[in-house]
């Protein structure tokens, strides 16, 4: 069921990745400033990842840390670049600039957000819930809900529906906005069987990324809350949604599976 959760995640590791990184001017660096000139390499990392030239960014991290090996964020950012590029070795490798982050800089939440999402992609469970919880709970932390939507889809994966269910609600406490939280949160509801709240988060959901900009999986849990909710119009509407868009999609393999089905909850 959460197969598609897993993929958004990785890509959310590279976005948040680089969030809060501005763009740096591309003049000389003084080498009477070493901590200055760390931080704008590893920015300029930053930006180059962005942009996807990864070889760049590799140079300009190298530089950085051989200016100062230990430095968090250029280490966090080290292990960002090698998890892009993705190969096996590179994988491997990622693992000790994110420890190596964590340990120069204890309280760097965004290493543990990004190395928690890591652990996840790596299958690394318990680890990913241990870095995540640590993330989601640094008041003062930007993105704070972010890693609280992180550690959300980690208990998914893992079958732990009470915790799951406890951080997209307190992603949702942090940023009302958080839209992962709002459509996990309402099929997460649908499946309880609280038919009204999910109807709610998921409405909620829709108004803030549109109608037409839901994927798959999004139209699918809006399918399911209609029809629990005996709304024959709106179901409608996201059966078409979904035919014209995701045809060939498992959601609609499912739907054409359960159409005529008389169960309570369509799972």
């Amino acid at each position: 069921m959460y197969s598609k959760a897993i993929v958004m995640l990785t890509i959310g590791l590279s976005a948040l990745a680089i969030q809060g990184c501005q763009t740096t001017s591309t003049g000389p660096i003084s080498k009477k400033d070493p901590e200055k000139a760390v931080k704008v390499r590893t920015q300029l990392a930053a930006e180059y990842i962005r942009s996807g030239d990864l070889d760049a960014a590799k140079r300009a991290l190298d530089q950085a840390l051989e200016t100062d090996s230990r430095d968090s964020a250029a280490n966090m950012m080290m292990g960002v670049l090698l998890q892009q590029e993705g190969s096996k070795i590179s994988m491997e490798k990622a693992d000790g600039y994110f420890k190596r982050a964590i340990s120069s800089d204890p309280k760097n939440a965004q290493a543990r957000n990004n190395y928690g999402t890591y652990l996840f992609i790596s299958e690394r469970y318990n680890d990913a819930i241990e870095q995540l919880s640590i993330a989601g709970a640094a008041l003062g932390y930007d993105q704070r809900y972010k890693a609280l939507e992180n550690l959300g889809r980690v208990y998914l994966k893992v079958g732990d529906v009470v915790y799951a269910e406890k951080a997209f609600k307190q992603a949702l406490q942090v940023n009302r906005d958080s839209v992962i939280s709002l459509v996990e949160l309402s099929e997460i509801f649908y499946l309880q069987q609280k038919n009204a709240q999910a109807r709610q988060l998921y409405e909620q959901y829709v108004r803030l990324v549109g109608q037409d900009k839901q994927g798959a999986r999004a139209l699918w849990i809006g399918l399911r809350i209609a029809r629990a909710n005996q709304d024959q119009m709106g179901m409608q509407v996201l059966v078409n949604q979904l035919r014209a868009l995701f045809p060939d999609s498992k959601e609609y393999q499912r739907y054409l599976q359960l159409q005529n089905s008389t169960e309570a909850v369509w799972k």
